[in-house]
């Protein structure tokens, strides 16, 4: 009977590959000719990323783990997760397979005893990550302490955005930026598409400012309104005002991006964070989400 090698189960597929390695910069072609490919690299860092294990821990089908762990850092400060996930949104939403109808949500990851530790002065290393924030994104909420993903999702489930933030941190603050992380490239010049069709949120989103800014941009919204709100109006009477519209029908719709955090925490290193530093586990997160990206336009017929 044939043996499928550890971790090989989920390795990428030759047609995953083939849409993913146009995305990838450039081999200097510098240097001693590479003793792992890119592939196995890529291959090894969505292991971990999946699994959840120590760099340590990654099976040697994939190269040496510090050759694994490189590729990430290297990447991630350059930019090239966050690059190579906008190339496939553009590809995808040249072929249709964005519904603009967005909803908005938040998730905590709990922090791993692993995350902690990480040094106060990030930027005084040989190769600093970049712009580390101070807490590290890391904060004590009921749970302990824990990291929160704000998340932007279209209606097909797959994230548009993804902001980290500390895990104390309210939700309604990070509204306005996480809908403005969306940037869909459009085929040709012009602009990148920044504006959903409708977005979707429940009542922690449902602030004057919120509103106010989704008018600012002429953005349809449905947002639940909580009880005290709608109580504090009616004690004002007809300084009130009006209560905002709200469709319970295309409410529902809003399951969407419940369900783009579940997809998310099947990566057991978002699910769970390890990464001492909020640079590494923001570029984990983007692996996770090029991985569902790339699983979609994979399975569309060419």
């Amino acid at each position: 009977m044939a043996r499928v090698s550890i971790g090989g189960r989920n390795d990428l597929t030759d047609k995953q590959w083939r849409v993913l390695e146009p995305l990838l910069p450039a081999r200097s072609g510098r240097g001693k000719p590479p003793i792992w490919s890119r592939r196995q690299l890529l291959d090894g860092i969505r292991w971990r990323t999946r699994i959840g294990a120590p760099w340590r821990d990654v099976p040697e089908r994939y190269g040496h783990w510090q050759s694994v762990y490189h590729l990430l850092r290297t990447w991630q400060r350059a930019g090239i997760w966050t690059l190579i996930a906008a190339k496939l949104r553009a590809w995808a939403d040249t072929a249709g397979l964005i519904d603009w109808r967005v909803s908005v949500d938040s998730t905590t990851c709990r922090a791993h005893p692993h995350a902690a530790g990480a040094r106060r002065t990030p930027y005084d290393q040989v190769e600093p990550p970049g712009d580390e924030p101070r807490d590290h994104a890391l904060g004590r909420s009921r749970g302990g302490w824990g990291t929160k993903l704000h998340l932007a999702g279209e209606q097909g489930r797959k994230p548009l955005a993804v902001v980290v933030g500390a895990g104390h941190r309210g939700d309604s603050p990070q509204f306005a930026r996480v809908l403005e992380r969306i940037r869909v490239a459009r085929p040709g010049p012009g602009r990148p598409r920044t504006r959903p069709d409708r977005v979707l949120a429940d009542k922690a989103y449902s602030s004057r400012s919120n509103r106010a800014y989704l008018r600012r941009r002429k953005i349809p919204a449905t947002i639940a309104e909580p009880a005290d709100q709608r109580a504090h109006r009616k004690a004002r009477g007809s300084a009130g005002g009006r209560p905002p519209a709200f469709d319970a029908r295309a409410y529902r719709d809003r399951h969407a991006v419940e369900c783009g955090v579940g997809l998310l925490k099947q990566f057991r290193a978002v699910a769970t964070r390890y990464d001492k530093l909020a640079l590494r586990y923001e570029a984990t997160v983007h692996i996770a989400v090029i991985d569902i990206w790339l699983r979609d336009l994979a399975t569309t017929p060419s």
